[in-house]
């Protein structure tokens, strides 16, 4: 938890002060506010929903197959399709579908 002061709005700092007593200290101005009790708080992120790099299903009709190993179950034959996803001097992606409908395994090189 992030607490502010309320003088000068900076950030507090939680320092030992008098006695080892743990203390909110402003850096700068005096404002000093001793912690009484013991603080627990957690944020978690909500995380984001992410959509699959690839497009979906639909974006793996019209492709090409060729003879690869799928690294789940050993089918030896994968949909495949490249894509540009870093900047234009680095090579192509290749990304891999197993062509074992009941696998449909998604990697890529």
């Amino acid at each position: 938890m992030i607490l502010f002061c309320p003088t000068c709005a900076n950030v507090l700092m939680v320092e030992e002060g008098i006695s080892s007593r743990l203390r909110y200290a402003c850096n700068t101005c005096p404002y000093v506010y001793y912690i009484n009790k013991k603080l627990r708080h957690r944020t978690y992120p909500k995380l984001k929903e992410l959509d699959f790099v690839i497009g979906g299903a639909s974006a793996w009709e019209n492709v090409d197959s060729t003879s690869v190993v799928c690294p789940k179950c050993a089918h030896g034959t994968a949909f495949f399709m490249q894509l540009q996803i870093r900047s234009a001097d680095e090579p192509m992606t290749t990304f891999y579908r197993c062509c074992n409908h009941s696998c449909a395994h998604n990697w890529r090189d």
